[in-house]
């Protein structure tokens, strides 16, 4: 890759400066386009946004800054796009320091700013080169998360779509799902829970997914998915409860979408396993319920502590009431006499030490 340091004034970058939801967010007499496919969106806190343009009016230097030159003389911003929509930002008049705008300023503070020389290597290369220079460069400040990487290698018009659903402030998968979801959809996480669950219908990594529609012209099939997964959970389970949030919902719709279920049956069922004293994890039940009740470590039952057990075994004298042979305690296993699913609880009168051979061929266990 060739790189050449150049020095570019505010005044030069800010001209032309557009953003644009749809169309993206453009700089340096539209000759820039500050945020390629592959980059994240803005993430700079105030704090962080206020620092950039203290230190440009403080005249200090600024971290140098990475553009691709690509044909006629079009460039992209490999590296700096949260202190580039910054200043762009302050001299737009989107917010102030210290009560005051750019358009506050006096004439020679403005001036001061606009004639701010930026430090920045122009880097010409393959679109390979382009993007592993790009996860290196971005080891730095905040760490790129899995999904942002995958969308540095993964670019195409497929990427441009699905992040038009997933991945802006206030997008389409936050309005139908927020309350479902975990993460931020700026920080890709909603794309990369989305990819995740359709890439596992198909037993797909979600690289072999993304790899596959790299070069789609829409995303499509990822959004008319996620809506039928979140549509099923909405029916399945109408009444919303905040434990449901951050759940697989989508290996659940994979696993459980084609069963049938009577959601009045499973709301009373909630009602009781969330009663439950023994049921230690709450947001287990939504699953445990749709596998039929199968699966209890799910719900992380109450165990019997370290007291009750040692006072059980005192009172046995060591000897396993199956067997009926001696065993150390600590050859010996806390068991329910009464199941839990039968309505026994972890209480001391409902306990008995078995030794590891009888309380793992025990029935109703």
């Amino acid at each position: 890759m060739k790189i050449t340091l150049k020095e570019i004034p505010i005044r030069g970058v800010v001209n032309g400066y557009k953003d644009n939801e749809e169309n993206g967010v453009v700089g340096y007499g539209g000759k820039l386009n500050i945020r390629p496919s592959f980059q994240r969106e803005f993430i700079y806190k105030d704090k962080q946004r206020d620092e950039v343009i203290k230190t440009v009016t403080n005249n200090f230097p600024l971290n140098v800054m990475y553009w691709v030159k690509n044909p006629n003389d079009m460039y992209e911003l490999l590296d700096g796009q949260q202190r580039t929509v910054s200043i762009c930002q302050y001299i737009s008049g989107n917010f102030s320091i210290g009560f005051r705008y750019f358009h506050n300023l006096t004439e020679s503070e403005k001036e001061n700013i606009l004639n701010y020389k930026l430090m920045i290597y122009f880097c010409e290369g393959t679109d390979k080169e382009k993007l592993d220079w790009f996860k290196v460069i971005n080891t730095a400040g905040a760490v790129l998360t899995p999904q942002e990487l995958r969308n540095a290698i993964y670019t195409g018009e497929w990427l441009v779509e699905a992040k038009k659903w997933f991945s802006k402030t206030g997008c389409p998968a936050y309005g139908l799902a927020e309350k479902y979801l975990s993460g931020t959809a700026i920080r890709q996480d909603y794309l990369e829970t989305a990819i995740t669950w359709i890439s596992s219908k198909d037993k797909l990594a979600i690289e072999e997914y993304m790899a596959k529609h790299q070069h789609d012209t829409n995303a499509s099939e990822l959004w008319l998915y996620f809506q039928n997964v979140i549509s099923w959970v909405n029916v399945v389970f109408p009444n919303y409860r905040k434990n449901m949030k951050g759940l697989e919902w989508g290996l659940f719709y994979n696993t459980y979408g084609d069963n049938k279920y009577d959601p009045a049956t499973l709301e009373k069922r909630i009602k009781e396993l969330i009663d439950d004293d023994e049921v230690q994890k709450k947001n287990g039940i939504c699953e445990f319920l749709l596998g039929g009740e199968k699966n209890q470590a799910l719900l992380h039952l109450r165990e019997f502590d370290e007291k009750t057990k040692i006072k059980v075994y005192e009172r046995q004298n060591g000897i396993c009431p199956m067997c009926k042979e001696y065993f150390e305690f600590t050859e010996m296993e806390a068991d329910h006499i009464i199941p839990w699913v039968k309505g026994g609880k972890s209480t001391e009168d409902n306990c008995q030490m078995l030794c590891r051979h009888c309380n793992r061929t025990k029935s109703d266990k």
